[in-house]
């Protein structure tokens, strides 16, 4: 059964050793990269996030057992004067009561959001941690958009001249395609890692938190793919196949 519960739920070791891995991948191809010192940075952040993790799995006892004990403060200060109460007789007093019944009422509305806002405590305190990790990882995020923003796979087929503002394009369709790669990978790496905070922490605020970082990272790698796409479109020769009956022919790709 323990063995199936691995490919039940993600395991924060396994994410950081694939990162490792392409980290190490991309420092090989792009050393002197921007994309490597991003990796690098990634693979920070995913120690960061372990630890993390670790935190909003396991239970708060100095704040539950403090939480305790304030409330079981409270019910003995009730019932303590739920027994002082004594009913007072004839109109005055029932006049008197009713008073102190509206009274105790709002009261004990108060009591009630106080205790609420006490059983909340735990969870609100995780809750502002694992915001504030998945806002890194929305930012990491934006990072990786940032080096692939200038990787456009037409400009190796434009015959326009470059500008003096133009980005350096020093690298070959091959490289440029498994930069482009790297960055998609990573991208997919920031989702996985943003999944994990709400793994084992089941907030609804920290949840829409994470589906809007996948969305971000799915959206992206959209716009790289589209890429992709294009520069396998141009790094494919073109061959003529002649037509049935000698007529004109057409061009398909190579597989």
């Amino acid at each position: 059964m323990q063995g199936l519960n691995r490919y039940r739920q993600l395991d924060d070791a396994q994410i950081l050793q694939t990162l490792t891995r392409l980290r190490d991948r991309i420092a090989e191809r792009f050393a002197e990269s921007g994309l490597a010192r991003v990796a690098d940075e990634l693979l920070v952040v995913g120690g960061e996030t372990a630890n993390l993790v670790a935190y909003l799995r396991r239970p708060l006892w100095p704040v539950r057992c403090a939480v305790g004990l304030v409330i079981g403060a409270i019910a003995v200060v009730l019932v303590a004067m739920a027994a002082s109460v004594r009913m007072p007789s004839g109109i005055d007093g029932l006049a008197i009561f009713v008073q102190a019944t509206e009274s105790a009422i709002n009261d004990l509305i108060f009591l009630g959001a106080a205790i609420f806002f006490l059983v909340t405590l735990e969870n609100r305190l995780k809750r502002r941690k694992a915001l504030a990790a998945l806002h890194q990882l929305r930012s990491v995020a934006h990072i990786v958009d940032m080096h692939q923003l200038t990787k456009d796979p037409e400009r190796l087929t434009s015959p326009q001249a470059d500008t003096a503002s133009s980005p350096v394009r020093a690298l070959t369709p091959s490289e440029l395609g498994r930069y482009l790669d790297y960055c998609s990978e990573l991208l997919s790496v920031i989702s996985k890692m943003a999944v994990l905070h709400v793994q084992h922490f089941n907030d609804p605020v920290t949840l829409s938190a994470v589906n809007e970082i996948e969305a971000l990272a799915n959206g992206l790698s959209g716009k790289i793919w589209q890429k992709i796409t294009l520069l396998d479109r141009f790094a494919v020769p073109s061959r003529r196949v002649p037509s049935v009956g000698g007529g004109s022919s057409e061009r398909v790709r190579e597989t």
